[in-house]
This record gives C-alpha cells, structure tokens and sequence, in this order.
C-alpha cells in the first residue's frame, strides 16, 4: 500500500512521526491540482491517502498520492506525462498493480502511486484510509503503534513497515480485503467526474 514506498527502499535516514498537521490536506490538493492539469483526460481521479489523509493521525510528513486512471491501455500515457512533470518512475516496489514514482527534485517530498480503477492495491489504500477516519479507537491505536515502532525501528524502514503489517492486515481482513502489502497512509476529483 502507499504510505511506505519508495522510501522504504535504501534509505536510512531517522524516522520522523509527527502530531497530525492541518496543512496536510492543502498539500495534497496543490500536488493533485498539477498532476491533474497534466493528466487532464487520461485521469479519473486522485485520492489523499495514507496517514497524513486521516484527520489527528500522527504520521510521516509525508503526503501519499494515488493517480487513478479509468483503464490499463491509459497507463502509458499518465507515465509519460508524469515524466514531463519531474517524476520518477520507480516500477511497482513489489506491489502488482501499481506504478510508484518519486517526487520531482526540488518540490515537496511526496510519494504518487499510478493505478487503474478498480485495482486491489487502490481498495486496500481506500479501505485503511476509511476504517482510520472512521474509528478513533482504531487511529489512536495505530498512531501509538507507529510512534513505537518508529522509536524501535528509528533508521530501518522495510522493518517499520513490516512491524505495521498485522495490525493493518486485521484492519483490511475486518473489511474483508486480505493480504496488505503495505501501509495506506480526502480525494481530488476534477472537472470530468
């Protein structure tokens, strides 16, 4: 899922969970704003996800982005057209179904998923997202989840990630999707919904 991606991978630098930010919402919608205006047809929709889309969740200042288009023959195109922008494509991080791209250089850090409608992955992101925001037991145990194993796992993502894994598994189980790969951390629909 989105929420540990390309970061996960290689990087070791100190892990940061903070006190959830209201700004974070605005941060997505100016990133979806231009990925939007790039995709333009080829788009369907673009969901906030992941922790920073889950209203006092503490998380990684990091906003998670999921690039939904309508059909798999439009996968191409949104790729080259987020080339243009600055993108990275950095294949799907072991998780079918999706295309994971790093931020452009010199713009906020953020991690943008492409997927088409109706993908496993995209429900799994949606779903966690919606049992998060719907239940404040259900955030706050999670939250201090993450702040444990952020403390315990401070420079080792894929460990972080992994440590996460059986409660957002029981989480996606109750909803009765199986097997998160990775964590999820408000959707974007533009002009043609």
């Amino acid at each position: 899922m989105s929420g540990e991606s390309s970061d996960a991978v290689g990087r070791q630098d100190p892990m940061v969970i903070q006190e959830y930010d209201p700004a974070w919402p605005a941060r997505f919608q100016a990133i979806a704003a231009v990925v939007w205006e790039a995709l333009g047809d080829v788009v369907q929709r673009i969901e906030h996800v992941g922790s920073t889309a889950v209203p006092g969740l503490a998380a990684k200042p990091i906003i998670d982005v999921d690039v939904v288009v309508w059909v798999q023959s439009q996968v191409p195109e949104a790729m080259r057209r987020l080339d243009v922008l600055g993108y990275v494509h950095e294949g799907d991080l072991g998780i079918a179904g999706r295309d994971a791209f790093r931020s452009p250089s010199g713009g906020a850090e953020h991690h943008l998923y492409l997927l088409v409608e109706g993908a496993a992955e995209l429900t799994r992101h949606l779903a966690f997202r919606d049992a998060l925001r719907g239940d404040t037991a259900l955030r706050e145990r999670y939250a201090d989840l993450k702040r444990h194993y952020a403390a315990r796992h401070r420079s080792d993502r894929a460990a972080y990630t992994d440590a996460k894994s059986a409660l957002i598994n029981t989480v996606l189980k109750a909803a009765n999707l199986q097997d998160c790969q990775k964590h999820p951390s408000v959707g974007f629909v533009g002009a043609q919904e």
